[in-house]
């Protein structure tokens, strides 16, 4: 027989737990957790047992087994020989070559692009504001086969390139110019020029507390540049480097020897910087506007002229308002890259479709392409979010 005394106290045991907000929060989130885990464990059994089923191999095993398949553009040696491992690695490094150049020249375009739809001369705002507004309502996709189609139609054959100083040429099949040779000594050389970007790094952190200590100003940009220029330069004179270039020159249909910069490479660059560049400019004009009006008077009233107050008055406070939206621009660059399929050139995404296609593992091959993806837009999104927390207003205490 059940007690009535012992069962009213668990009941209002339970109901004082129940009411903890605290304690449900916590409940629910278990709860859900467990469901979410249920589902994959489900998900991940019931993938398992049609493979099985269908006799299709599982596992990674296969990065280690010959690729068998060319790949037209690579940034480190490879061969048809390689592994599956080095093919993926070629069109990780790929990826990243379009994601880095394409992240500076769209920051430096929407840059221009906004500034320029503020511009008090009618033209100049007129002409960025139907850049802005075209670029923003075209398709990526079709503007990459577009950039390809103008790319590949409108440059002659590789027999009538375009000539400059008989080393450097310009045809439908890609710009061809000189490669330097560098011996043994280049190592040191190549050292050097990274001490020097880190001197750099440096000497802008010395400038600006210095500046914040003192008032007194330092020429950071000019300094940055000698040391990257000069300090390479002294360490190739004082190792006695020698340098020589592989010039390009006709072989057959095309031309052999040099550095090409391919057509497929320059318009998907084009078409992602042109693409995500207006929506930088509109970044970049919404964050200079939301800086007050008063600051742009001040600072002209004590005689700056109109470039000094952008650089050194408008632009350092927009930032705070422009870096989390730029945040997503960059993320939505190297996440549109993978349409480089749709035009040839041989990114990650490409890559992995060739060797999915041969082997017939997609859950791999996909799962690499989520995880390399996932792990650039987390690294993307750690550093922005640093520099922002830098720029941030931060209050007294």
């Amino acid at each position: 027989m059940v007690d009535p005394v012992s069962s009213g106290a668990s009941s209002a045991e339970f109901r004082h737990w129940w009411n903890n907000e605290r304690f449900r929060g916590v409940l629910y989130q278990f709860l859900l957790m467990a469901m979410v885990a249920g589902i994959g464990w489900f998900l991940v059994a019931n993938t398992l047992t049609n493979l099985n089923a269908r006799h299709i191999a599982t596992g990674f095993g296969f990065l280690d087994r010959e690729a068998g398949f060319g790949i037209s553009e690579h940034l480190v040696p490879y061969l048809p020989s390689d592994s599956y491992f080095r093919a993926f690695e070629v069109g990780l490094l790929n990826t990243l070559e379009v994601a880095v150049i394409g992240i500076v020249l769209t920051t430096l375009l929407g840059l221009v692009m906004g500034i320029a739809r503020l511009s008090h001369n009618w033209l100049v705002a007129r002409l960025a504001s139907a850049y802005v507004e075209a670029m923003r309502n075209v398709p990526v996709l079709l503007l990459l086969l577009f950039c390809y189609s103008l790319i590949t139609v409108s440059l002659p054959l590789s027999r009538n390139a375009f000539n400059l100083f008989d080393c450097i040429f310009l045809s439908n099949r890609g710009l061809r110019v000189p490669a330097m040779i560098w011996d043994d000594s280049a190592v040191m050389v190549v050292s050097t020029l990274a001490l020097a970007v880190a001197a750099s790094f440096l000497v802008g952190v010395w400038a600006r507390r210095r500046q914040e200590k003192t008032g007194r100003y330092f020429p950071v940009l000019w300094s940055s540049l000698g040391l990257i220029a000069g300090l390479p330069l002294i360490a190739f004179l004082a190792t006695g480097a020698h340098l020589s270039f592989d010039v390009p020159h006709m072989a057959g249909f095309n031309f052999a020897g040099g550095s090409t910069v391919s057509p497929e490479f320059a318009a998907l660059l084009l078409g992602l910087v042109v693409y995500t560049g207006a929506f930088i400019a509109e970044i970049v004009r919404s964050g200079i506007l939301a800086v007050s009006y008063g600051q742009t008077e001040a600072a002209l009233a004590l005689g700056l002229s109109r470039m000094q107050v952008l650089r050194l008055v408008v632009l350092p406070q927009s930032l705070r308002v422009i870096i989390p939206p730029l945040t997503s621009q960059y993320l939505n660059l190297v996440k549109n890259s993978p349409l480089a399929v749709a035009i040839g050139f041989p990114d990650l995404v490409s890559v992995a479709n060739t060797a999915i296609n041969q082997t017939g593992q997609a859950v791999e091959g996909v799962s690499i392409i989520m995880g390399v993806y996932l792990a650039i837009s987390l690294i993307l999104s750690f550093l922005m979010n640093w520099y922002n927390k830098r720029v941030a207003l931060r209050g007294g205490r």
